[in-house]
């Protein structure tokens, strides 16, 4: 019996300390090396907000500011991944429809061929070129009438891709398509050739109306800053009608060996047509009419119908690398999936807030608008994103959202960042980054094995100098461990 009594000590010890000194409180006050580096950075401390929370706790371990609504910035894309992840599941693909409007004779449509999208975020250029190619291979050689495309499940929006920054031909900047095309951007590869005293300009893909004049130097000397020393002029780029122009002047140093320019140029349609026009001579095909836009005709035959990655897939490839774009495409699907096409920024927000409630999460202060983050409108207050993470992580798709983070020193958008510090490759970590904002949400795994969700939102004029500061609190959450 005294051997029974005296085992049953130690936890009835812990259960009266814990009676007598009440429930634990989160820490309000900045860690030490975050504040430092704060003050540094000349950031006040009301310009922050942090939550950091052990996985298996009922209460935070660190919460400062953690109810005001913040700007962002990218990982808003947690909101519109989770939201995704439950209400569509992981292995949700998006397809692209061919269909034969007319009679289909020996290799020759006598008749239309149409396009339907569905706002696949991963039509890429490869994928694309394989759809034609089984169209090839089912017979189709000659299209005799006009290419349609039917981009009716997104609504149409007029979308300025200069508005946000003023740099309209970058690809971040691409709005959302039902029929979108590998970002509807062009690579252009500058190739030195030194035996010709030349730089090659390529263009992948190269669509119709594209035309290239090259008029760089190759120079000798460092490579330095080679996209400054080079020249470019567009014209009239995504304008309709007319061939676009690429004209590229200045120099271009042979050190530099080959370098790469994603830009986008073309509007979608057109980038579609151009594109299916270059993929389709190649493939032995010819097409003999115009393009046009429109919806499939009833009583078109479906020829092939191609399919995307799984959602679990996109959704890694969004993260890991905060492609804007994909986060726009899968977040006007959800709207599309929730209440029928065609998808608009409304029903998008309605069925990510309807997603929300379903995992019992109610964010009062939410101000979603496109899903990405890359807008001034959005809010999220770092408690709601915290909450976020812990139902994520009990999620039966947990496995799929914390692998589409980038892992710190690792991969994706944390690459190159805290190589050597404590933390790397002890974290999963999206990161977000606009005029003004830094922030940081995800998971660290502890020096002692356990895992914490960590947030931190931080607005102001110098938030650029806040990276110190966010690393020295992934380092402290990794060295402070579980309480």
């Amino acid at each position: 019996m005294r051997r029974r009594i005296s085992a049953l000590l130690p936890p009835l010890f812990a259960v009266l300390v814990g009676t007598l000194s009440g429930p634990v409180t989160a820490q309000e006050s900045l860690p030490t090396p975050v504040e430092r580096a704060l003050t540094e950075a000349r950031i006040p401390p009301a310009s922050v907000a942090i939550v950091v929370q052990g996985v298996r706790a009922t209460q935070p371990l660190l919460s400062v500011n953690a109810e005001v609504p913040m700007q962002p910035a990218s990982v808003m894309k947690l909101v519109t991944s989770f939201a995704a992840l439950e209400s569509l599941g992981p292995a949700y693909r998006w397809k692209t429809e061919a269909y034969a409007d007319g009679e289909l004779r020996r290799g020759v449509l006598h008749g239309n061929l149409a396009l339907k999208g569905y706002g696949d975020p991963d039509l890429t250029l490869e994928q694309f070129w394989l759809m034609l190619r089984a169209l090839r291979a089912r017979g189709l050689r000659d299209v005799r009438g006009d290419l349609v495309l039917d981009r009716s499940y997104f609504v149409p929006q007029h979308h300025d891709p200069a508005r946000f920054d003023d740099e309209p031909l970058r690809p971040y900047n691409v709005g959302p398509d039902a029929l979108l095309l590998n970002f509807k951007s062009v690579r252009f590869d500058f190739l030195p050739e030194p035996e010709r005293r030349a730089v090659r300009v390529v263009a992948e893909p190269h669509p119709a109306g594209l035309r290239i004049v090259n008029a760089l130097r190759l120079v000798h000397g460092v490579c330095g800053d080679w996209r400054a020393r080079l020249g470019a002029d567009f014209g009239d780029a995504g304008k309709q009608g007319g061939p676009v122009r690429a004209l590229f002047t200045g120099a271009f140093a042979a050190r530099c060996g080959e370098k790469s320019w994603n830009v986008a140029l073309f509007s979608h349609a057109r980038y579609v047509g151009g594109v299916f026009s270059e993929l389709w001579r190649e493939l032995g095909g010819s097409w003999q009419g115009t393009l046009r836009e429109g919806t499939v005709p009833d009583g078109a035959r479906l020829l092939y119908t191609h399919e995307s990655p799984p959602l679990a897939d996109v959704v890694r490839d969004m993260n890991k690398f905060s492609n804007n774009v994909m986060a726009r495409q899968i977040y006007l699907t959800l709207g599309a999936e929730s209440a029928g096409p065609p998808a608009s920024p409304e029903t998008a927000s309605a069925a990510v807030r309807a997603a929300l409630a379903k995992a019992g999460l109610e964010f009062p202060e939410l101000a979603i608008d496109n899903g990405s983050g890359l807008s001034r409108r959005a809010r999220i207050s770092a408690r709601s994103l915290a909450q976020l993470l812990l139902a994520a992580y009990r999620s039966p798709d947990m496995a799929e959202l914390v692998s589409s983070l980038p892992i710190v020193a690792v991969d994706g958008t944390m690459r190159k960042r805290m190589r050597g510090e404590p933390a790397a490759g002890f974290a999963h970590i999206k990161t977000g980054t606009l005029d003004g904002v830094r922030s940081v949400a995800g998971y660290v795994l502890d020096r002692n094995g356990e895992r914490h969700v960590v947030v931190m939102l931080v607005n102001d004029p110098n938030a650029p100098a806040a990276e110190p500061a966010i690393e020295a609190l992934l380092n402290w959450v990794f060295e402070t461990g579980a309480p």
